[in-house]
């Protein structure tokens, strides 16, 4: 049955069955037609690779409708899924009309960016397949059929199509269907009572690995030795990692001093494989009167913003080169009337379901590590932005996070992320699964009091000296509030397990004149991208200088920080400042060889680490929190983001990276108080203050 949640906004089912059933009988007449110009052989060799993989999908819609997921064996549904996916698998790329450089080739500038934007629009229509989301089928069948249309007409007719009818062909499918798939994603993200994916997962059989197959997404031999990993598990385990998981989430609205019971749903962001932790999971949000919605959500033209990567990743990514390739897409359309458009799309959503956004409590995220690192390569054939396109989307981002927050008011949600490994780690991913569940599960009153402790010499404190040793020529300055009644204020956060799953770390939004120095790191992943010897330069918080070893080519290597650091901004500040105490996650990460394989949430708690970009506090800096020892944290802002109060459109980046310094390449962490005395905190990468001997342990053993 197709899911009616998601036409509701737009029109009669019965119009877009119609619909439906005519694109249907034009794709299999478009089997038998060709280009017949010899100059358009390669066009007719697209658009007929295009029809044959619209036309599997479809005989999969037709698989699904007839009960097909449910009683075929898994041979089968393994063979559907990787036919899906084939063309775009790194073995396959370089043949691949979503590869821009062999688009190029084979069909010429003038339309290979085009035709391969179209292409990788084209691959959404999978998942909506499996969701019966009919709407979002129909609407991308007939953008290709249109434009296969023009090109057969013009053949026909003796005329070369012109790239310009192409390109407003689909500038005005953006245009027009923008405020439809906005409110589809929304209501995906809200609607308690109706979660296709929800649903699915309460129904499935752990033991049984065709379940994987209901979603579309595309699934590989990780997804089901994880899958058969949890299901060997006792419910005791299962429970005592959901419960970590939900409890922080809980946590997280008791220490911000929010009300839960004002919130009536929950948005599960995971990885295909950990299903039985989130079924359980669900169960335990219900059970604080919690609806959850569980999100599948793939990258498209219209979500477009320049960003490396998929919005979000439930199955696996079958290649993040494709994915990269085409995060600059929206280049080939955009000016100021399609963000206008975007904008009043995101208004339009909002208002439909402001409701419900209100009773929005936020996002809950499983995330996972241990997949082999990915470092792009440079693709001179992909749609690049244009500075001033840059500048337009980073506007636009602005805006709609302004507008946006006024629907999903920030200030009144909470959030939780924890983290677990793919079994394509290695062979010891059992051991590494439980070590991580352990680090997931330490001791939170242990860091608490010592992280107090932390807290109180760094509360003395004018500034911080934070500097590298042996080959790191990190060499930082880090100016911090000042407290006007130390003994009810303190600047940093004591940060145990609740949002930020595991324990370990202490936090500031630091002042950002006088803030300045060399950031150096040999080496660190950030967004799922390595970045080899990154250095950055400071001065009054901001970012001045930049560099790293990536590329032979400096100006790829500079191209490559703005595009995934800075995200095109000019600068950014220093938002957070932290010292990280998992010495536990440390040890662990180097025993099993795994350091370049941590996710930032417990990479940031193995060193200090810097956040460019806004503060932690972005949307919530009025609504006063404080330590367990009672004290409020006063370093909610700094001199950019309380911009909010006066320009609140030039107050915030909508980015926010945290890049973490090791233990092994840490020289030295100082409290310098006003009168230049100072207290060691870490010296050559060991605790060093009274009371924070503990912390050294994992490291002597």
């Amino acid at each position: 049955m197709e899911n009616e949640l998601f036409y509701e906004f737009s029109v009669d089912n019965d119009v877009i069955r119609e619909r439906f059933t005519l694109c249907r009988d034009r794709l299999e007449e478009m089997k038998d037609e060709h280009l017949a110009s010899d100059k358009n052989k390669s066009l007719d060799a697209y658009f007929h690779a295009m029809t044959d993989f619209l036309l599997t999908v479809l005989d999969n819609y037709d698989f699904i409708q007839r009960g097909g997921l449910d009683s075929a064996d898994l041979s089968e549904l393994q063979k559907r899924n990787h036919e899906l996916y084939q063309d775009v698998l790194p073995e396959n790329y370089d043949k691949s009309f979503g590869n821009p450089t062999f688009a190029v080739k084979q069909l010429g500038a003038e339309y290979g960016n085009l035709l391969s934007a179209l292409y990788f629009e084209l691959r959404n229509i999978i998942v909506s397949v499996y969701q019966g989301k009919l709407f979002l089928m129909v609407i991308r069948l007939e953008l290709f059929i249109e434009i296969f249309g023009a090109f057969l007409s013009d053949d026909k007719n003796g005329a070369t199509t012109k790239a310009s009818v192409i390109k407003d062909t689909m500038y005005w499918y953006l245009s027009d269907y923008t405020e439809d798939e906005r409110i589809s994603r929304i209501a995906d993200q809200v609607e308690g009572d109706r979660n296709f994916v929800r649903e699915a997962i309460l129904s499935s059989d752990f033991s049984d690995a065709r379940y994987l197959y209901k979603f579309g997404e595309y699934i590989t031999e990780n997804e089901i030795r994880m899958a058969k990993h949890l299901s060997s598990l006792s419910q005791d385990d299962i429970d005592k990692m959901a419960l970590t998981f939900t409890e922080g989430y809980r946590i997280g609205f008791e220490v911000t001093n929010k009300d839960i019971t004002k919130k009536k749903t929950a948005a599960i962001y995971y990885e295909l494989g950990f299903d039985r932790i989130v079924k359980r999971a669900i169960e335990n949000f219900e059970k604080i009167g919690l609806k959850t919605t569980l999100m599948i959500f793939g990258q498209s033209l219209f979500l477009s913003d320049g960003s490396a990567g998929r919005v979000d990743s439930y199955g696996a990514i079958p290649n993040k080169q494709f994915d990269y390739d085409h995060k600059d897409d929206i280049g080939l359309f955009l000016d100021a009337n399609l963000i206008t458009r975007k904008l009043e799309a995101e208004r339009a959503a909002g208002e439909k379901y402001k409701d419900k956004a209100r009773l929005f409590g936020g996002p809950a995220v499983i995330e996972t590590f241990g997949e082999k690192p990915f470092s792009p390569v440079p693709n001179k054939d992909a749609v690049h932005l244009t500075k001033e396109q840059q500048k337009a989307l980073t506007d636009y981002k602005s805006q709609n996070s302004i507008i946006r927050n006024e629907y999903f008011i920030m200030k009144e949600r909470s959030f939780t992320i924890i983290s677990f490994p793919k079994t394509e780690i290695g062979d010891n991913f059992e051991e590494i699964f439980n070590e991580t569940v352990r680090i997931n599960t330490l001791d939170y009153k242990l860091y608490q009091t010592i992280q107090q402790k932390i807290i109180d010499a760094l509360d003395e404190a004018d500034h911080v000296v934070i500097k590298g040793m042996g080959d790191n020529r990190t060499n930082m300055k880090v100016m911090l509030h000042e407290l006007k009644d130390p003994s009810k204020e303190t600047n940093f956060e004591n940060c145990v397990a609740d949002v930020n799953i595991p324990v370990g770390e202490v936090f500031t939004s630091p002042v950002l004149a006088g803030t300045e120095g060399t950031l150096h790191v040999s080496g660190v992943y950030l967004e799922g991208l390595f970045f080899k010897e990154l250095e950055i330069g400071f001065k009054d918080g901001f970012i001045t200088s930049y560099k790293c070893q990536n590329f032979d080519d400096e100006k790829e290597n500079l191209e490559y920080i703005e595009d995934n650091i800075l995200y095109n901004h000019d600068t950014l500040p220093i938002g957070e400042f932290a010292i990280g105490t998992n010495t536990t996650a440390y040890v662990v990460a180097r025993k099993f060889g795994i350091e370049d394989k941590l996710p930032i949430l417990i990479a940031e708690k193995t060193g200090p680490h810097f956040a460019v970009g806004d503060t932690c506090y972005t949307y919530d800096e009025d609504n006063m929190t404080f330590n367990p020892d009672g004290k409020s944290i006063i370093a909610r802002d700094n001199e950019w983001s309380i911009k909010r109060k006066t320009e609140p459109d030039k107050a915030y980046f909508n980015c926010h990276t945290d890049i973490t310094l090791p233990y092994d390449e840490l020289g030295e962490i100082s409290a310098v108080r006003k009168d230049g005395s100072s207290v060691t905190i870490i010296k050559n990468g060991r605790f060093v203050l009274e009371g924070t001997e503990e912390l050294n342990k994992p490291m002597d053993d």
